[in-house]
């Protein structure tokens, strides 16, 4: 439940991206992260509970997703906040296994009904929490409060990304995604998909692109100098020239 702590935190997120460049060390990282906050308002406790859940995200990411070192520069490529929240959204998906459940069931809603199927009314939201099974076989039990507050939070990551306009209005729509979100969503669709990703794009369907978009949207991927585009018995192929995501390596010399 620990997006009833924290969403997406853009600028928490990034800080600590930086630091783990910067050190490559997590324990450095976490003395780094206190340090920086001992004079601060934010008390220890609020300090160390953000700390455990961002730094999570990023150390259970595995390869489908740009490596944590190069995020620094992902980050300075993007064009604002709503892109670097993209990006971090899948962090967070990849992490969160009931967020990832909510998402799943959201995809499968916005395939069925179009963009009315993204409707993040907190009634909606808890029945699809109610659907949701433990490992073990148990159901999602929690108090209503507890409930609440997670539907908050998920509306609140939706607001980050896009797909929500305004803290009044609870329908979502399809998100714009800009370049950089863009390759880092292909780049996780490919890794997931391999040669057929095109067939479910994993990343543009968590970013909630209908079907109807994807043709534009590979387009722009194939126009990209670090994916190349061919055709199979009419069928458009897409894949990375070299490292999936190698367009993000800092330029030489940087620090």
């Amino acid at each position: 439940m620990d997006l009833t702590m924290c969403g997406l935190l853009v600028e928490k997120a990034e800080e600590m991206a930086r630091l783990y460049a910067t050190h490559r060390d997590w324990t450095t990282v976490e003395d780094r992260w206190f340090e920086e906050r001992r004079d601060g308002r934010s008390t220890r406790g609020s300090s160390r509970k953000i700390y455990r859940v961002l730094s999570s995200r990023f150390k259970t990411a595995d390869r489908s997703l740009p490596a944590i070192s190069r995020l620094p520069s992902i980050f300075d490529l993007c064009a604002g906040q709503r892109d670097k929240a993209q990006v971090l959204y899948f962090y967070l998906i990849e992490d969160d296994p009931l967020v990832k459940f909510v998402v799943h069931e959201y995809v499968r809603r916005l395939q069925e009904r179009g963009v009315d199927g993204l409707d993040f009314e907190q009634d909606i939201v808890e029945s699809l929490l109610n659907e949701f099974h433990y490992s073990d076989g148990e159901t999602f039990g929690y108090a209503d409060s507890t409930t609440a507050r997670w539907g908050e939070g998920l509306r609140s990551v939706m607001r980050e990304i896009g797909v929500i306009e305004t803290q009044q209005t609870l329908q979502g729509q399809t998100p714009n995604v800009s370049e950089i979100p863009l390759l880092v969503a292909a780049g996780y669709s490919w890794e997931n998909g391999g040669d057929e990703w095109l067939s479910q794009p994993r990343g543009w369907l968590y970013l909630f692109q209908p079907e109807q978009y994807w043709e534009s949207l590979a387009e722009r991927i194939g126009n990209h100098p670090s994916w190349e585009a061919s055709g199979i018995h009419g069928e458009l192929r897409l894949e990375p020239v070299d490292d999936t995501y190698g367009w993000a390596e800092p330029l030489e010399g940087d620090t």
